[in-house]
């Protein structure tokens, strides 16, 4: 992990971009205890994945999160996904997108062959990246465990709770398009989970959300449904996945 960048915003937390081979990300810290003297503990950690936007566009959205949750004590760190922003361009994900979007603009069902082609090799490359890049986070002295999972495409996550151990929780946004095959791997994950679901989601199958759901084989796992689309998540249900961190983190 190499440091490319600093900055202390103007509530304190530390802002520091950084590159991990070749994917860039970013690690906000909260403000030490005191001027003079550092947090006297390893801060635990919230893993915040992005949506396959690109860091610099979903940047505003990413920091406003990281910097709630450096208030409530917590690291936050992200990563760019494979094939976004400034990463080389991925051809296999764009020929997924561009026949997502085919199908979707001419009112043809979404086949399950366009889904796993969209989101099956993604998770296949984007979950080792996120293991990585959790190693390196771990052996900063300022970090610690536990470790929590955050947002992004709920599939990633879904891999990430099966195979990554150090994720202690998840707070999950069912709103991405979900592989038949993640019904199978939901089943063996057993961590707390927190769900977001937005009702009227206009690109999310709100039954195959639903049966995600039913699937978690947690013993542990809350459904947060609201009114409204994609980008309508309201205040309140971050104030809820901030104190399931809180419950689960500390």
């Amino acid at each position: 992990m190499h440091f490319t960048s600093e900055q202390r915003l103007d509530d304190g937390v530390l802002e520091r971009e950084f590159t991990l081979g070749e994917i860039p990300g970013i690690l906000w810290t909260p403000a030490p205890a005191s001027a003079a003297s550092p947090a006297s503990a390893p801060t635990p950690l919230i893993l915040q994945s992005p949506p396959p936007l690109g860091l610099r566009r979903t940047y505003p959205r990413l920091a406003a999160r990281a910097r709630h949750s450096a208030a409530n004590g917590f690291a936050t760190a992200t990563i760019e996904l494979p094939g976004s922003g400034d990463r080389p361009r991925w051809p296999a994900a764009e020929q997924a997108r561009a026949d997502l979007r085919r199908a979707m603009d001419a009112g043809e069902p979404v086949t399950d062959e366009i889904i796993d082609a969209l989101v099956l090799p993604l998770v296949d490359k984007a979950v080792p990246e996120w293991q990585a890049a959790l190693d390196a986070l771990l052996a900063l002295p300022e970090i610690g465990g536990p470790v929590g999972y955050s947002g992004g495409v709920i599939s990633i996550g879904t891999r990430l709770a099966v195979v990554e151990p150090r994720i202690s929780a998840a707070v999950l946004f069912a709103g991405s398009f979900v592989p038949r095959a993640m019904y199978d791997e939901a089943r063996q994950v057993t961590i707390p989970l927190h769900v977001l679901l937005q009702w009227d989601d206009e690109g999310n199958d709100r039954q195959a959300a639903l049966d995600l759901f039913d699937a978690f084989g947690s013993t542990e796992k809350t459904l947060l449904a609201n009114m409204g689309g994609h980008t309508g998540v309201p205040e309140h249900a971050g104030e809820a996945a901030a104190r399931f961190f809180t419950r689960h983190l500390t």
